[in-house]
């Protein structure tokens, strides 16, 4: 694909990102107003990452447009620290925290949408605002991997770098427990202590397989074993 159309797409999905958080902080919601604000809950978490993330990638588009035919050794190692801290995030958060997000929210949501997405919450967030946090995630992501090669970290530096972000946000849900007495997602609150630590350990070895899961595809893809 020519890089003036990827150029143009990236730019597209960061500009749709950029409207989904506008429109989200701008919602009157209690849950806003509480201890965490919206920092408490993975999905902004996750549209944060994306935005980031696709930030990095319009800066990379441009960099390099700019930097085309210049034989500059400055630019040059500029562009190539953009580039693997591009492919560092797409590796280690935009593709697995995006699609635990999307997998885990949707999974729960048919089983039973009030242990994850009250109905209450209708009254706030438009039908179309809950996609663009909880679906379109997926295709975006996907979108980017099939049009750009990324090269992935060494596994065991990936895996960490992914247990240390499920670990941390764990442990940040469990202090705004402790703070305020009341679990971020209502699923929490139907579990025992000992189910809630195996479903924590389930959850980040969850996100971990996603991790293998997208370097897996992106190799696959690029067929970066030849």
């Amino acid at each position: 694909m020519a890089l003036v159309p990827c150029q143009v797409l990236r730019a597209a999905i960061l500009l749709s990102y950029c409207s989904i958080l506008c429109n989200y902080k701008a919602i009157d919601m209690p849950a806003h107003q509480t201890y965490g604000g919206s920092w408490k809950f993975l999905t902004f978490i996750d549209l944060v990452i994306q935005a980031v993330f696709f930030g990095i990638c319009v800066l990379t588009d441009l960099s390099s447009l700019l930097t085309r035919g210049n034989d500059s050794q400055e630019q040059e190692r500029q562009l190539k620290k953009l580039i693997s801290l591009r492919d560092w995030m797409m590796a280690v958060l935009a593709f697995p925290v995006g699609v635990f997000v999307v997998t885990m929210f949707w999974s729960i949501y048919i089983y039973d949408r009030e242990l994850v997405y009250p109905k209450l919450l209708d009254n706030f967030i438009p039908a179309w605002l809950n996609h663009g946090m909880h679906t379109t995630v997926l295709p975006f992501v996907l979108i980017e991997m099939r049009t750009t090669h990324h090269q992935y970290p060494s596994r065991s530096c990936g895996l960490a770098a992914v247990c240390t972000f499920a670990v941390g946000y764990i442990l940040w849900v469990c202090w705004i427990h402790h703070v305020t007495g009341v679990w971020v997602y209502p699923l929490l609150e139907h579990l025992s202590p000992g189910v809630k630590i195996i479903f924590f350990a389930a959850v980040t070895v969850i996100i971990n397989i996603f991790y293998l899961v997208g370097e897996v595809l992106n190799n696959y893809i690029w067929d970066t074993q030849k």
